[in-house]
């Protein structure tokens, strides 16, 4: 294990240091991604001029779930980056993938150090400015149980959306081509988690309750921390379910993924 943690170390300063010498366009891409992010949740703001509140929600509250999971899914994009199905299955394709199975190092580890993409910290940064704006816009009551589990709500949504990501990558080992259908979950579950899950239809509710319980990680923790009551009427113990969600899905992930390996066949080229 320390060996795999000390090349997986050396990989990730590797491709820290291949981007740095290229800091300008580095720097731009870092720029690139705040504004993209910026211009998305400016979208956002503008609908608030013309309604003061969607679903009961003030601009503030909203903030409060779209910086938690920009944040967020910036973190798991840096760090399981090299599950992202767009990146691994090119390297199926191309037979990139059998090389690593031939080192004496786990091909975990060192899907995990193929790819470390600085640009990633523009989508942290703005969301954790987005989440700090909420904070002023809101009057939350900090209490030392909230502020213990903030960072455990944070980590169970990047271990979650890692898991789709390890899932999406999985995948690949029988269609070769990515799955389009991993991204509604992925990026476009990153979307639906920055909206209150009122806004949405019924079946859409049960569906990310039951099958892909996203809503325990981002809308029932956000109802905890700014003491909003529940129009849903869900247990008492719904906003505590975020770290078994996030866990969950990255175990299940992480099984599949040894599934995969073991059924692994090249393509042959």
């Amino acid at each position: 294990m320390w060996h795999n943690l000390d090349v997986y170390r050396r990989l990730i300063a590797v491709r820290i240091r291949s981007q740095l010498q290229y800091r300008v366009s580095t720097l731009l891409d870092f720029v690139a991604t705040i504004i993209v992010t910026g211009v998305e949740f400016g979208a956002l703001a503008l609908v608030f001029q013309r309604f003061d509140t969607i679903a009961g929600w003030t601009l503030g509250e909203v903030a409060f779930l779209y910086g938690l999971v920009t944040a967020a899914f910036g973190a798991m994009d840096l760090i399981f980056g090299g599950f992202d199905p767009d990146t691994f299955g090119p390297m199926v394709q191309r037979g990139a993938l059998d090389q690593l199975l031939l080192r004496p190092v786990s091909i975990t580890f060192q899907v995990f150090g193929s790819t470390f993409l600085l640009r990633r910290f523009g989508k942290i940064a703005q969301g954790i400015a987005i989440f700090y704006l909420a904070l002023s816009m809101t009057d939350v009551a900090w209490t030392p149980a909230k502020i213990a589990y903030l960072p455990v709500v944070f980590a169970s949504q990047v271990v979650f959306f890692g898991g789709l990501f390890i899932i999406g990558a999985t995948s690949t080992f029988w269609t070769v081509q990515r799955v389009e259908a991993i991204n509604i979950f992925t990026y476009g579950g990153s979307e639906l988690m920055s909206y209150p899950m009122t806004i949405y239809a019924k079946w859409m509710r049960r569906f990310f309750t039951t099958i892909v319980p996203m809503i325990f990680l981002n809308y029932y923790p956000a109802l905890y921390f700014l003491d909003k009551p529940d129009p849903l009427n869900g247990p008492a113990w719904a906003p505590f379910l975020a770290p078994v969600a996030g866990v969950g899905m990255l175990a299940a992930a992480l099984g599949f993924w040894r599934f995969g390996l073991k059924h692994y066949a090249s393509t042959g080229t």
